[in-house]
């Protein structure tokens, strides 16, 4: 049962890091890079953030490599 806490623990510090960098990179204007995928046509809009997604990657992957050491 520990592990079990620990697992959502982890899982909800990571939600809350994915949280903070989608508020403070929308300030930077993550979302809106060129290569981010965005179709409107009538009533139908898609959106897709490749290039936002890969930033957010590394990011998250250099700190998590930090707090892992």
């Amino acid at each position: 049962m520990e592990s079990f806490g620990r697992i959502f623990l982890t899982i909800g510090i990571v939600l809350v890091v994915i949280g903070i960098v989608f508020i403070i990179g929308e300030r930077f204007g993550l979302g809106k890079l060129p290569g981010d995928i965005f179709i409107q046509k009538g009533n139908f809009t898609f959106f897709f953030p490749i290039v936002s997604s890969i930033i957010i990657s590394i990011i998250l992957t250099l700190i998590l490599n930090l707090f892992r050491r």
